[in-house]
């Protein structure tokens, strides 16, 4: 374990809030407890990865199967940072739970901490996301019962499945545009005179799968097919520098066929790249039984560490790729990393800790996207807001959380939830209700579900300088009756619509509207927003009690949209945009 071991923040992790809730627990709860033994642990008396992956797998999929009430496989594993190693005699805890449920998949969430039972102290591992699907019976194909969330924590984790959902169904197809458009800007390799050649470390091995390896519906357990994977990588990271190395990261994967017993896995591995702290191994598993073609298994890529005797990364020797496809996998792990670095920054980082505005390209889309649909629906989860006023059903509400001021307004209108979803979709048409609203621009539509737009506002003094923003509007519709439609605001920040001298450039951290159907005819508007600075001076006498613009503006909004109730919804046209300069993470390679 490192020197540095820290106590579990149970206010932060919901599945730790869930878990001291002793009045429920959720029916899809698993936990597991297994107390590391020397026949776990490498020769560094360090709990090995690949073990550990088996047990997350296992216990993952008994929540699964729970929930289903049938056999389950492993469809896939979103990223995976182990923040910590695990020493001999410590404590793994292992809680899954369903976090929701599809059609006939469901996304299990699995929190790893470590506990030493001598001084009674816990501290995260690593918390991920898997995806299962129930196995068909014989009636056909399953149609998995819906999870109820009971807790606020679950309907968060409830709200966010969606969305995850959604960026797992196009990541590989991102991924690989990404790759492609990065790899070209790259150049050539560089040589260098001590590189180790990757030749060196190639490792392939085979594996018989056995019935210890399987499931009772003969299939290879995924978290021993993870395992093997993890070994191979291992060996191969070992052949650069000599050295023992720490898996740091798993990229997400899935499943592409499965395994089952009497199969032989040909598992092969490489290393990619390698920077200055850390390599990148590519991993492939094959199948095949008897003279049958291989199967393609799984591809992953994890990133290995080499610690010092300080716990602090070693400087890794350089390597020296092979021709033509050697070449090509060290310029994709730099594309790689880059894009890694942007996820795990805009994706992980607690919402307190992002900056306000963050620079936006093609290859950081995905992500921005997905923080920005996922820090308004944390919003709309929140169950603690105060009322502050309420006029005619327009009712405002206020919450202060982390030295922030945040604020809901709420209303009901006589027209559908989609028409609305639409109307308000297009920013442009805002400032026909909204007076903060005095010039809009679209600068790009993305795609069909986010746009960029330039928004500029009066000053609320007189005399003085007016605010713009540039704003990511991501929309999305509801993925069951049991969600809204959404439309999310952010600040994001473009090379090419730099700050001007005639307006005081402005950010928004988190804005938004959640729209519910509550009827054929009937719909909710939820609109959300936390104030920062830029934002403050427009609301501040509404919070106050000292003015009922709010009340004005959406009595605005509810006459606007009654009267295009009726109107054909368009999507905004597509406007023309100079792709900016590469993103502001970059690690010295």
């Amino acid at each position: 374990m490192t020197t540095e071991q820290k106590d579990v923040d149970t206010t932060l992790d919901p599945l730790f809030i869930q878990k001291s809730e002793e009045a429920y627990r959720n029916p899809t709860e698993v936990q597991m407890s297994q107390i590391v033994l020397p026949c776990h642990a490498n020769h560094c008396g360090e709990l090995s990865a690949g073990q550990l992956l088996k047990w997350m797998d296992s216990t993952a999929c008994l929540s699964a199967e729970r929930h289903a009430g049938c056999s389950c496989i492993t469809a896939s594993v979103d990223d995976i940072n182990f923040e910590h190693t695990i020493g001999v005699g410590k404590v793994v805890n292992i809680i899954a739970k369903v976090n929701r449920a599809f059609t006939s998949s469901m996304e299990v969430g699995i929190l790893v901490t470590c506990e030493d039972l001598y001084t009674d102290r816990q501290w995260k591992v690593c918390h991920a996301f898997a995806t299962f699907v129930a196995r068909r019976t014989e009636a056909g194909k399953v149609q998995l019962k819906q999870v109820i969330p009971h807790t606020q924590m679950e309907q968060m984790e409830y709200s966010l499945a969606a969305e995850r959902r959604r960026m797992r169904l196009i990541h590989a197809e991102i991924i690989t545009d990404l790759l492609s458009s990065s790899t070209a800007q790259l150049g050539e390799c560089q040589e260098y005179q001590d590189a180790v050649p990757a030749e060196r470390t190639r490792v392939e091995s085979v594996e018989l799968v056995l019935p210890p390896h399987a499931n009772h519906q003969v299939s290879t357990f995924g978290g021993q097919i993870m395992a093997w994977m993890e070994n191979v990588a291992t060996i191969a990271a070992c052949r650069l520098c000599n050295a023992h190395p720490t898996l740091r990261t798993i990229d997400m994967f899935h499943f592409r066929g499965p395994s089952h017993i009497g199969d032989r896995l040909v598992l092969k591995a490489i290393v990619n790249n390698a920077f200055k702290h850390s390599m990148e191994v590519g991993v492939c598993a094959e199948a095949y039984q008897g003279g049958e073609p291989l199967r393609h298994i799984n591809s992953a890529f994890m990133t290995f560490e080499v610690l010092d005797s300080d716990r602090k990364p070693r400087t890794l020797p350089r390597l020296r790729p092979e021709p033509v496809d050697g070449k090509r996998r060290y310029q994709e792990a730099i594309a790689r990393k880059k894009i890694r670095l942007d996820r795990k920054y805009i994706i992980t980082c607690k919402q307190t800790e992002v900056p306000l505005s963050v620079p936006w390209d093609p290859s950081n889309q995905m992500y921005l996207s997905y923080n920005n649909v996922s820090a308004l629906k944390l919003m709309d989860t929140r169950n603690n807001w105060v009322l502050t006023s309420e006029k005619n059903k327009v009712r405002l509400y206020t919450l202060e959380e982390n030295h922030m001021l945040c604020f809901k307004v709420e209303m009901y209108v006589s027209v559908p939830a989609e028409q609305t979803f639409h109307l308000l979709s297009d920013l442009r048409r805002r400032k026909e209700w909204d007076r903060h609203y005095e010039e809009c621009d679209l600068i790009n539509q993305a795609d069909e579900d986010d746009t960029l737009y330039r928004i500029a506002t009066p000053s609320v003094r007189k005399g003085g300088k007016g605010q713009d923003f540039i704003l990511l509007a991501s929309r999305r519709k509801p993925c069951d009756s049991s969600d809204p439609y959404l439309i999310a605001l952010r600040s994001v920040t473009l090379p090419t619509h730099p700050p001007t001298e005639d307006y005081t450039r402005g950010e928004v951290l988190c804005a938004g509207f959640a729209i519910w159907e509550e009827s054929s005819t009937l719909t909710k508007i939820t609109y959300y927003n936390q104030a920062t600075p830029g934002v403050l001076p427009y609301i501040s006498t509404d919070i106050a009690g000292l003015s009922s613009g709010f009340y004005s503006s959406f009595c605005a909004c509810s006459q606007f949209l009654e009267a295009n109730k009726d109107s054909p919804a368009a999507l905004p046209p597509s406007a023309p945009y100079s792709s900016p300069s590469t993103l502001y993470l970059q690690e010295e390679m």
